[in-house]
C-alpha cells in the first residue's frame, strides 16, 4: 500500500490509478478503506483513493504532537489531496462526517463535488447511540478498554452497540483488520483516544454547519431511512443547507449503507458524477 509523509505523520491509502476522475473515499472510527469494499468495483472508469485517516484503524501511529481533533484531521485530509495533487475531487464520506469541514474552514479548493452518505452532521457528533462507548476513552485506560469491548460478539454485533452501524451484520475478518492495529498498539490507542475526546462544543459544530451553505459546486445527500445513529431528518436539512444538493434516500440499510446496499449507493453515486461533469473513461 503507498504511503504519504504529511505535518502529523505517515498515511497509508489505497489507489486504484488510472485517468478517470478522482474520487476521495473517507471512513469511520475506527475503520478503513476496506467500508467501500463492496462498492469500488461498481466504479469502473473512476480513480478511487482511499486514504487511512488516523480514526483508529491506522497502522502507523502519528506523531505526539499531532493535532487528531475532528478539525486538524480534516486539515490533514485537505495536505493529503494537496500531496497527491488531487484537483477537482468527488469527495464522499460516509459515518465519520468531519470531511465536511474542510468546507467550513475553507480549504476545499480542491474539491469538486461534495458526497455526505449517512454521516454525523450538525451536533451529531458522536451520535447519541454511540456516546456512552465512546465516553469511555476519556478513562485511564479507557482505549485499552474499548478496544477489548469489540474484541466481544455482543459489542461487535448487538444492534445496541457496533452492529447498530449495520442492518444486516459485519464479517468478522473486516473486523479484526478494523480493531487490530488500536488492540495491539499503545500509540494507536493514544491517537483513537486524542480524536474521540475532542468533540467541539455543541454551539461550535452549529456554527461549522452553517458554512456548508457557502458550498456552491454540487452536493449529493444519501441518507438510510430506517438508522438509529444518523437522524433521518439530518439527511433533509443538510439537502436543503446545501445550496446545490440532492437527496436520495435508501432503504433497508443503517448508517454503512456501503456495507448493507452497495449496489444502490454505488448507483445514485454514479448517475451524480455523470450529471455533473464528471463522466467515467
Amino acid at each position: 500500500m503507498p504511503r504519504v509523509e504529511l505535518s502529523a505523520g505517515s498515511i497509508d491509502y489505497q489507489d486504484t490509478g488510472g485517468d478517470g476522475p478522482v474520487l476521495v473515499f473517507t471512513h469511520g472510527f475506527p475503520m478503513n478503506g476496506t467500508q467501500w469494499r463492496k462498492v469500488l468495483p461498481h466504479l469502473a472508469g473512476y480513480r478511487c483513493v482511499l486514504p487511512t485517516l488516523p480514526l483508529g484503524a491506522h497502522r502507523t501511529p502519528m506523531k505526539p504532537d499531532a493535532d487528531l481533533t475532528h478539525r486538524g484531521i480534516a486539515l490533514l485530509l485537505g495536505e493529503f489531496l494537496a500531496a497527491l495533487d488531487l484537483t477537482d475531487v468527488t469527495l464522499v464520506m460516509n459515518d465519520w462526517g468531519g470531511a465536511q469541514f474542510l468546507v467550513t474552514e475553507g480549504k476545499a479548493e480542491r474539491v469538486g463535488r461534495l458526497v455526505m452518505v449517512a454521516c454525523e452532521a450538525f451536533d451529531n457528533f458522536p451520535p447519541k447511540p454511540a456516546r456512552p462507548l465512546v465516553g469511555v476513552t476519556r478513562l485511564p485506560g479507557g482505549a485499552r478498554l474499548m478496544m477489548g469491548m469489540l474484541r466481544t460478539k455482543f459489542f461487535r454485533h448487538n444492534k445496541k452497540a457496533f452492529g447498530g452501524l449495520t442492518a444486516h451484520g459485519f464479517p468478522d475478518d473486516v473486523l479484526d483488520d478494523w480493531f487490530a492495529p488500536a488492540t495491539a498498539s499503545k500509540e494507536i490507542r493514544r491517537d483513537l483516544a486524542k480524536f474521540a475526546t475532542s468533540t467541539p462544543p455543541r454551539k461550535v459544530l452549529l456554527e461549522w454547519s452553517e458554512r456548508l451553505r457557502d458550498f456552491d459546486r454540487p452536493a449529493l445527500v444519501v441518507w438510510a431511512a430506517d438508522d438509529v445513529m444518523m437522524p433521518r431528518e439530518h439527511g433533509a436539512r443538510l439537502a436543503e443547507l446545501l445550496p446545490n444538493a440532492r437527496l436520495v434516500e435508501i432503504e433497508d440499510s443503517a448508517t454503512l449503507i456501503p456495507e448493507d446496499q452497495p449496489e444502490e449507493l454505488a448507483t445514485a453515486l454514479a448517475d451524480f458524477l455523470v450529471r455533473n461533469g464528471a463522466q467515467p473513461v
